[in-house]
């Protein structure tokens, strides 16, 4: 399991998000009120299920949701002080792929085509450190030889259609690191890949982020055993909002909320050998139709008559946990 570390300085902060698109003239709130911090050198996972709002999350503080239908309503995203909300589309620009960068979710579809690794590879670096096509290609080559990318000198004049997935991937990362970013967002770097590559793709952007020190990577995934091995904190989200937040150990060992209960009770375990995993009965509801009050009301099997009108506030249980519950909220009657 990840080792804790200390904390450093805020690198970026998120207050109050709240993202939503527009779908037949009504307004569906796919991220609402999401606030957290990222520390300089850590590792923060975000987990939940399918449609639990991390993927929008992380679109938002990149400024790609697409408007319309998209549209960022509420909030502030500070990195270093300046809230990424404000900026002008080119400011937004000279931060992207420089300061934050992101891997996509899937590196089949994010590679342009018609376009060879080596120009997509160089791009950032011509427009974030005017670098000439010389020295531009002198250091794609040397980032995609770290990334574990063989004969990368001419493997720069192939086209994407010519990598396997898992090296796709790792021309993603290249692409991510080669200017060295602040703060690393890969969501759901190991998608559709093999665990033998999900390992090394893992234990890649841990080697890349300790060579610089104190660069921040926010890990989106579903996959609690990824967390469990790689992350330093991890927030816990369904129905986009934040469930669940805690130190990586404090959470597998002492889960509070009863989503993070049920995540972690479907993953196998040694010492349940020969027990059924359990399961989280129902399915996550459209976000045209979430619960009026706790939004995984409807799943709980701790549920109270209470939590399908009132939704309970996100409350910290002991330092550094904190979890969204009227189990924890003083309101169980």
């Amino acid at each position: 399991m990840a080792v804790e570390t200390e904390k450093g300085d805020v690198v970026l902060e998120v207050k109050n998000l709240k993202t939503g698109f527009s779908i037949e003239g009504k307004m569906a709130w796919a991220v609402r009120g999401v606030s957290f911090k990222v520390y300089a050198g850590e590792i923060l996972g975000i987990v939940g299920e399918s449609g639990s709002g991390k993927s929008v999350t992380s679109l938002s503080l990149m400024r790609l949701i697409p408007d319309p239908p998209g549209k960022i309503a509420e909030g502030e995203v500070l990195f270093k002080g300046r809230d990424l909300l404000k900026l002008s589309f080119p400011e937004m620009r000279k931060i992207r792929g420089k300061d934050i960068a992101m891997i996509f979710q899937e590196p089949m579809t994010s590679l342009n085509p018609v376009f060879t690794i080596g120009m997509q590879v160089m791009e950032s670096l011509k427009f974030h450190e005017n670098l000439d096509d010389a020295h531009a290609r002198e250091r794609a080559v040397e980032m995609l030889t770290l990334v574990g990318i063989p004969d990368a000198s001419k493997r720069l004049d192939a086209y994407p259609h010519q990598f396997s997935g898992g090296m796709r991937q790792r021309v993603m990362i290249a692409m991510a690191l080669i200017c060295r970013p602040a703060v690393l967002i890969a969501d759901e770097p190991t998608t559709a890949l093999d665990v033998t590559i999900q390992a090394q793709i893992l234990e890649l952007m841990k080697d890349l982020q300790r060579k610089r020190g104190d660069a921040s990577i926010l890990l989106i995934t579903h996959d609690l055993a990824v967390v469990a091995e790689t992350c330093h904190r991890v927030i816990v989200m369904y129905g986009g909002q934040i469930q669940e937040t805690a130190e990586i150990k404090d959470l597998f060992d002492n889960p509070t909320h009863p989503y993070t209960k049920g995540l972690l009770g479907s993953i196998p375990r040694p010492e349940m050998k020969g027990k059924p995993l359990t399961a989280i009965p129902g399915n996550v509801p459209s976000i045209m139709n979430f619960p009026k009050g706790c939004r995984f009301s409807t799943r709980c099997v701790e549920v109270m008559p209470h939590c399908h009108d009132n939704e309970p506030a996100l409350i910290e249980i002991r330092p550094g946990h904190e979890v969204r519950c009227h189990l924890f909220s003083g309101e169980s009657e």
